[in-house]
């Protein structure tokens, strides 16, 4: 998908319009939806009001949206400032004593894994990819943590504002965040080899000349996102595979469509938390805040 003419124009209203200092934020301030989406979409094309029948229905559920920085993370970024900002406890998978090791283990067994992309810090000399990796991890699970056990409701999201504003430790947990998706796709190969029973996302995923096993997805996904692409539909499905949560997606270009709320996995387990995300396109994502009280009820 590229970006046509009425998207390129309304991108440059907004980079006008838009503080400049505030656009660098990886999370901006929250704004009422529906004033957001008559700011972005003016027109009567049938894409514009498509889009705004689709923030109406948003709308209905929550009160304000918060606009996302536009780089090839935006997916993580999303998903992982949602989840932060709900945390009220450490899930279990950051719990295991075996969880920092998981870089050494796997590059014990996967030589391969020896190509992974890290992303260079400035300044910083890189040390073995197990070190770098396991740093990374210790600081997801440090910073969990310690969200997790704010709880007063404003301290929490000043507290994950904070952190989305220290670009060295965000960029950290997204490598983290890949490196779980790796983990993820390599015990669901070997479950599929085994002949155990698989989601039907992991055969899409392993079915792409691309990606036919975890070796590849590494190289040629894995490795580019956040650098020159950012994740495919069959990738949020092994993102919430990676981080056991549900990721509802209100897709505004499918509205009045089955698809317009899509569930990744479309069979979640009943105990994972769930996360909601806004997207006009699939490629970039925003979140919506502050559910109305009538939803809450």
């Amino acid at each position: 998908m590229y970006r046509d003419e009425e998207e390129i124009e309304r991108e440059k209203i907004l980079l006008c319009e838009t503080n400049s200092s505030e656009y660098k934020l990886s999370v901006s301030p929250e704004m009422d939806i529906m004033e957001y989406c008559r700011k972005e979409w003016r027109g009567n094309t049938p894409v514009a009001k498509r889009m705004r029948k689709g923030y109406e229905a948003v709308a209905q559920k929550f009160a304000s949206i918060r606009r996302i920085r536009g780089d090839n993370y935006c997916a993580f970024r999303a998903t992982l400032f949602q989840a932060l900002s709900q945390a009220t406890q450490l899930p279990r998978w950051l719990q295991s004593e075996d969880f920092t090791m998981l870089p050494e283990n796997l590059l014990s067994k996967y030589d391969w894994i020896k190509q992974w992309q890290l992303k260079q810090k400035p300044g910083k000399k890189m040390g073995e990819i197990s070190d770098e990796i396991k740093e990374y991890l210790i600081l997801l699970r440090k910073k969990w943590k310690n969200i997790s056990e704010i709880k007063d409701p404003l301290e929490k999201q000043e507290a994950c504002d904070k952190l989305f504003k220290n670009e060295e430790e965000e960029y950290s947990l997204y490598e983290a965040l890949k490196f779980l998706m790796l983990n993820t796709a390599i015990e669901l190969y070997n479950a599929d080899k085994s002949g155990r029973r698989v989601p039907v996302f992991s055969w899409l995923l392993f079915a792409r000349d691309t990606s036919s096993n975890p070796c590849q997805l590494m190289q040629n996904h894995l490795n580019h996102i956040g650098h020159s692409g950012g994740l495919e539909q069959v990738e949020m499905f092994l993102l919430a595979y990676a981080l056991q949560y549900t990721i509802q997606v209100y897709r505004l270009y499918k509205y009045s469509t089955d698809e317009f709320i899509t569930l990744y996995p479309n069979d979640p387990e009943e105990d994972w938390p769930v996360v909601t995300l806004i997207t006009e396109d699939d490629r970039h994502y925003n979140i919506p805040v502050r559910m109305c009280q009538e939803t809450m009820l």
